[in-house]
């Protein structure tokens, strides 16, 4: 659906050139939801403003639905653009403008008749939870309501491609989730494809089904989500991970513990099952648990656990083999006293 190829954004600045995509290639499927993932000045902004050509890229390709947008100018770039809509964090939505005008605005602009307009308008407010607010204007509205607004409007014109900059981070971790709730809805009624810039790795995990983590203006990691909190790779990805799901266990906790501690990880089923307590039986050895939880990514259990194992040596390595053979990840990560 997205093809972004070798794509390089370099700003001239009083300093000189200032790179702030390098050489990115990146391919985003039809109907998926992709987020991009990066600290501020990562380039994930410049990327994203590259894909519908609001900033046109030094060099390398963006091709949409088989169109190389890239080679497009006047007219014909303006009929592409029609079919990527874009939200903003700040909602950019016009002060003296109703609900209705707001979004009327886009459908104005490309050409639709009163009555159509009329009609498309209704059903997008429906859409988005807004049929009351039509007539009312931006500051009678909160947040998370304006955000809707701005996705009607990105909408309006049945576009192919929804582009999110950081569409959640000026909202409550509620609403933040009731619009996030809304995008997946949207996706999935209407098999559109988002591309969602974010430094919330909690916006990630609630509804992205890929990912890319950009540093530097370089994509550093990539692949499905759940794989990736799984195993993440990159230290920038462990960081970004770890502000959603924790290994860290108190020093004071780990001062205390005398046995052999242990991370282990379990994927997709097995996350659910008894088998740490079937270790321990068979193998007649003494456990603790001192951290652990059981994430859903994509609808998928993703067991996390840290526990400390006391017993005869050689039982706990038999043990270990044990683990090793039902579990994705066995790591022994300390000692004890």
């Amino acid at each position: 659906m997205i093809q972004i190829q070798n794509l390089t954004k370099t700003y001239m600045t009083k300093r000189g050139a200032v790179t702030g995509v390098d050489n990115v290639t990146m391919d985003i499927k039809k109907g998926e939801i992709f987020g991009i993932v990066g600290y501020s000045g990562a380039g994930k902004s410049s990327l994203i403003r590259c894909i519908n050509l609001l900033e046109r890229p030094t060099s390398g390709n963006i091709i949409v639905d088989g169109k190389d947008l890239t080679s497009l100018k006047g007219g014909e770039l303006r009929k592409a653009r029609l079919k990527i809509g874009m939200i903003f964090q700040h909602f950019s939505l016009i002060s003296q403008k109703t609900v209705y005008n707001n979004i009327a605005f886009a459908l104005r602009a490309a050409g639709m008749n009163a009555r159509d307009i009329d009609v498309r308008v209704s059903e997008l407010l429906e859409m988005v939870g807004l049929a009351e607010k039509r007539n009312v204007y931006p500051a009678q509205l909160s947040g998370g309501q304006k955000q809707r607004v701005g996705i009607a409007r990105a909408l309006a014109n049945n576009p192919d491609v929804l582009l999110c900059d950081e569409a959640t981070s000026a909202l409550d971790p509620n609403t933040t989730l009731s619009i996030l709730h809304l995008l997946k809805d949207i996706n999935r009624k209407l098999n559109i494809t988002i591309v969602l810039i974010t430094h919330e790795m909690n916006v990630v995990k609630e509804i992205c089904d890929r990912m890319a983590i950009m540093q530097g203006g370089v994509v550093i990691e990539e692949g499905q989500v759940y794989d990736i909190f799984a195993d993440p790779q990159q230290e920038l990805t462990k960081e970004f991970i770890s502000s959603v799901v924790s290994f860290n266990v108190p020093e004071q906790i780990l001062s205390e513990t005398e046995g052999l501690l242990v991370k282990l990880l379990f994927k997709g089923a097995m996350a659910g099952e008894g088998v740490v307590s079937d270790m321990l039986q068979k193998y007649q050895i003494k456990g603790n648990f001192l951290h652990g939880s059981i994430e859903y990514i994509q609808e998928r259990p993703l067991g996390i656990f840290i526990m400390e194992l006391k017993g005869e040596k050689a039982t706990i390595a038999e043990a270990l083999k044990y683990l090793e053979s039902r579990a994705t990840l066995v790591e022994v990560v300390g000692n004890g006293n």
